[in-house]
């Protein structure tokens, strides 16, 4: 029988807006990896000594979507992505670069919807980063159908998750759950909007914990991958990403995230990340405006049976130390080549993807106890965790592309004395060259264009790139702005517009 070809599809589903029509169905080859929205009868309690009635397991489910349901919500994004073409590396740099841009595909807008999951009552929302990741806007619309504008306050690139802000209070957020008691067997239940339609329950049982499965790709963004994700059978689909997965009381224990299908959607498994590692990151990136990630020091590795035999270990369990970095957290508190951590404060660590989630829970500066095994003597040893430099924050700009995308002016700017302006043939030696549009947005839509020099902003004098973008962070959504510009002619004129709210 052939092997069934398996890969992993983002869950979250994707249109593209092209001449006023909608083009649906973003697809993954095959092979391809990539990222994916009190009271009552605790069945699983009760299943312990049995199962119960069907009727008390029915109603455990129905009262625990009821209570759950409120607080997922429907997120639209819409989004501009510039398709490029690669130069080759002979011609960059030279008048043939030119040549090889000139046929480089426009921007399109494209519209993608997920799910979130209210996590505060006074606005903000937990959803996954590739759900939101290059949005200019977002758009939430609640359980009740009331819709707001939601800003990014932050993206984790390393764990896929984001957090939304929405103008709002008393919102009905969700009861926070325990994902270190769920157990592999236990009913879960996915709630979401996938597939366009509208809120979905599904349910299913937990399959396994603490899946390490490679989505995240190691990048300039995500610099530590982290992936101790909850498996489930529960049906998930696109749309589905960023949406909850609740026990049968209702408690949120994790946020979907992928699935693993032949087809792109359900087939197989899905995949959420644990609520104690989402909120570990939501509450830094609303609190400190980045992620505060604990550095130990290592490079680690599963252990196979051979190690078990090497490091005399009862079974193949734990996590092999192949690394140990010098001047490191771990090499400070004494942890050597050959190690095997087996526990973290008491905790049993079996996995990779178990100990970076574990790690992930405390800040750095703070200590933790490793329970090691040096070639069969077991040991408890103090670290006192380093830290991974931190992840800029994307905050409320982030909707409208902040510094170092296209800014909230709706464009990006550079200096005249750069490779982009002299791209451009600028001959400029002071103001701020535009170099890249929003296509679509406020600027674009107002004459902007790439190749204009900004002489002055709302009757102030810009000598720089650098000068703009700090006038620019003083603008409030929504207000009109004034920019003086020089024409590729040398003509001076000048364009006024509003920027987004």
């Amino acid at each position: 029988m052939q092997g069934l070809r398996r890969k992993l599809i983002t869950v979250v589903a994707v249109s593209v807006v092209v001449a006023g029509g909608v083009l649906g169905g973003a697809v993954v080859g095959a092979g391809q990896v990539a990222p994916s929205g009190e009271g009552g009868v605790s069945v699983r309690e009760e299943g312990r000594g049995g199962t119960g009635s069907p009727e008390e397991l029915s109603r455990a489910f129905r009262r625990a979507t009821e209570r759950a349901l409120p607080s997922v919500v429907f997120v639209e994004v819409e989004a501009v992505r510039r398709a490029r073409i690669e130069v080759p590396e002979p011609f960059r740099g030279t008048p043939w670069e030119d040549l090889f841009r000139r046929g480089e595909p426009q921007s399109a807008p494209r519209v993608g919807n997920g799910s979130g999951v209210i996590f505060r009552p006074d606005g903000y929302i937990l959803t996954n980063n590739h759900v939101v990741d290059g949005a200019n806007r977002v758009r939430v619309v609640m359980q009740d159908r009331r819709e707001f504008e939601a800003r990014v306050i932050g993206r984790d690139p390393n764990t896929d998750i984001a957090v939304l802000k929405v103008d709002a209070t008393g919102l009905p957020a969700a009861t926070l759950g325990d994902s270190d008691a769920v157990e592999v067997g236990d009913w879960v239940i996915a709630l979401g909007y996938p597939l366009h339609l509208g809120s979905t329950a599904t349910a299913g049982i937990v399959s396994a914990k603490g899946r390490s499965l490679g989505i995240i790709g190691r990048n300039e963004e995500a610099s530590a991958p982290l992936e101790a994700f909850i498996q489930t059978d529960a049906a998930i689909n696109p749309g589905n990403s960023g949406g909850a997965l609740v026990d049968l009381e209702g408690r949120l224990i994790g946020i979907n995230t992928a699935i693993a299908s032949p087809t792109g959607y359900y087939s197989g498994y899905g995949f959420a990340v644990p609520i104690h590692l989402a909120r570990r990151v939501a509450e830094d990136l609303i609190e400190r405006g980045a992620v505060q990630r604990p550095r130990l020091g290592v490079q680690i590795d599963e252990v196979d049976p051979a190690d078990a035999e090497v490091y005399r270990l009862e079974r193949a369990t734990g996590v092999e130390v192949k690394g140990v970095e010098p001047g490191g957290s771990a090499e400070r508190a004494g942890i050597r080549l050959g190690d095997v951590i087996v526990g973290v404060d008491g905790r049993t660590v079996e996995s990779t993807g178990a100990l970076m989630e574990l790690l992930a829970r405390y800040r750095p500066g703070q200590r933790v106890t490793l329970d090691v095994v040096r070639y069969g003597e077991r040991l408890r040893v103090p670290v006192e965790l380093g830290a991974f430099e931190s992840q800029r924050r994307a905050d409320g700009s982030e909707t409208s592309q902040a510094a170092d995308g296209l800014g909230r002016l709706g464009f990006r700017a550079a200096d005249p004395t750069s490779a982009a302006a002299k791209r451009l043939g600028v001959q400029a030696e002071r103001g701020a060259v535009v170099v890249d549009v929003e296509a679509g947005g406020p600027a674009a839509r107002a004459g902007v264009q790439p190749g204009l020099v900004v002489e002055r902003f709302n009757g102030r004098e810009v000598g720089s790139a650098a000068e703009l973008e700090r006038l620019a962070r003083e603008v409030r959504p929504g207000q009109a702005v004034s920019l003086v510009v020089t024409l590729p002619d040398g003509r001076s004129t000048i364009v006024n517009y509003r920027v987004r709210g």
